[in-house]
């Protein structure tokens, strides 16, 4: 697969070497507010899970299909999405995937039994799997070098920040007012709310238009960025206007990376994706029990440790890199999930438990969105970013599914075993991650103008 080369300005070095401006922070800021509503879309059904329990008289495993539904929507929708971001945009992409998001989330509201359930979930997942893809790419190619690490650190800390906003939501209002119905329909309404913003706020990236050897649409998201217009654009080659996935594996500086990112950060969302979906439905049943109301305020103190440790890990990876930080948490994490396993007393001991396993799981996870941006070149960073997420949501998907397996298998009174069992995720993911290259993907495509 050739790369760009050539003489010309180059707009990466533009965006990288110029201060952030007002319009690239507010895309930021939308961003993170995408991945936020991804986080509560995703959590939703985790929110929902004890009402459905009660109304369809379901067990543990049934309930893992229903929460596994989303996720697996979400593998398909990042592979196939996020190569449509990287062929059709960045925007287009993320509008179509709203527009799925909120017919998804509005049908799983009026769901009655757990084929139909699947089948919303399903869709909606399509639409989150997608717009993963496109925002992170857009996150790291709005921003300078300076501010990128820390933007996407901000940018991964939405997801649970969507899920805190969601919990409290769900816990004190959406549960007690509407019942479980209430969580999906009120999502459906921000998803479709938010529609108009991106389309007036996020102007198509620099990187995308260059990869397309577009000069006139480079020079028009720089204007909106309020940076000087370039004179040419490096030359592109033929295999970087239609990005593939056989493309990304068959190149031989790729293909390791897109490998060991996609199944590293399928072995950790095993572990991830443990407490999000089970925390709710494990504390709801655990003597002496609790309401449902009660028990989803584990699910938002998670995502409140969540939301801690992505955005300060941040400034951790701008200090000391991505590598050694990001398998340190997998580490911290793993052991965590084994320790919310040994069981507690309290409601209270309860949400300590699930802060601390949100803290170090989603500060590994935005060490993973940093390696993504920085492995893949710019025509190919949505692909490759969408095929290892579709990849890491096989681990997603089977997370529950694993677990609800386990419990049937085991009784639901070996938690501890269970969650030792599911703790393995992120020791295998942190053997992985270390074998990574230490290397810029933007380096392999775009040279700066003095090695030109």
């Amino acid at each position: 697969m050739a790369a760009p080369v050539g003489g010309g300005t180059n707009p990466i070095n533009v965006i990288n070497e110029t201060p952030m401006g007002v319009r690239q922070w507010m895309v930021v800021v939308l961003m993170v507010l995408l991945n936020a509503l991804d986080g509560f879309d995703v959590l939703s059904s985790a929110f929902a899970a004890p009402g459905i329990t009660a109304d369809w008289g379901i067990p543990r495993s049934e309930l893992g299909i229903v929460l596994s539904a989303e996720l697996v929507g979400m593998g398909f929708g990042s592979v196939l999405l996020g190569g449509a971001a990287d062929k059709f945009g960045r925007k287009n992409t993320m509008l179509a995937c709203l527009v799925l998001m909120a017919a998804g989330m509005w049908l799983a509201g009026h769901a009655n039994g757990v084929g139909d359930m699947f089948v919303y979930r399903f869709i909606t997942g399509i639409g989150i799997g997608g717009m993963l893809a496109a925002t992170n790419a857009v996150t790291a190619e709005c921003t300078n070098s300076k501010w990128r690490k820390a933007a996407i650190a901000v940018y991964v800390a939405g997801y649970p920040l969507g899920a805190i906003i969601g919990g409290v939501a769900a816990s004190e209002w959406l549960l007690e007012a509407y019942g479980w119905r209430g969580v999906f329909d009120f999502g459906a309404i921000v998803t479709a709310a938010l529609i108009p913003v991106v389309f007036l706020v996020v102007p198509e990236t620099a990187p995308y238009h260059a990869s397309k050897g577009n000069l006139a649409g480079v020079n028009k998201t720089l204007a909106a960025f309020g940076k000087p217009a370039i004179e040419s654009l490096p030359p592109v080659a033929d295999a970087a206007s239609k990005p593939k996935v056989t493309d990304i594996l068959s190149n031989r500086q790729l293909r390791p990376v897109t490998l060991l990112l996609a199944f590293g950060y399928a072995f950790h969302t095993i572990t991830f994706y443990y407490i999000l979906k089970f925390a709710v439905q494990i504390v709801a049943d655990y003597p002496p029990g609790y309401a449902p109301s009660d028990a989803a305020t584990v699910l938002t103190w998670a995502n409140v440790g969540g939301f801690a440790g992505s955005a300060l890990f941040g400034f951790v990876m701008a200090r000391l890199g991505i590598r050694w930080p990001t398998a340190l948490m997998l580490l911290i994490g793993s052991a965590a999930v084994v320790s919310f396993g040994t069981g507690r007393e309290t409601l209270d001991g309860w949400q300590w438990a699930t802060i601390l396993t949100g803290f170090f799981t989603n500060a590994a996870i935005s060490g993973y969105y940093a390696a993504f941006a920085r492995g893949f070149p710019a025509y190919a960073r949505a692909t490759g970013t969408g095929f290892v997420l579709g990849i890491g949501r096989l681990g997603a998907a089977g997370s529950p599914l694993i677990a609800g397996a386990l419990f049937a298998w085991l009784g639901n009174d070996e938690l501890l075993v269970v969650s030792a069992i599911m703790a393995m995720g992120s020791v295998i993911s942190l053997l992985l991650f270390l074998m990574l290259p230490e290397r810029e993907g933007d380096d392999l495509i775009f040279k700066t103008d003095k090695e030109n």
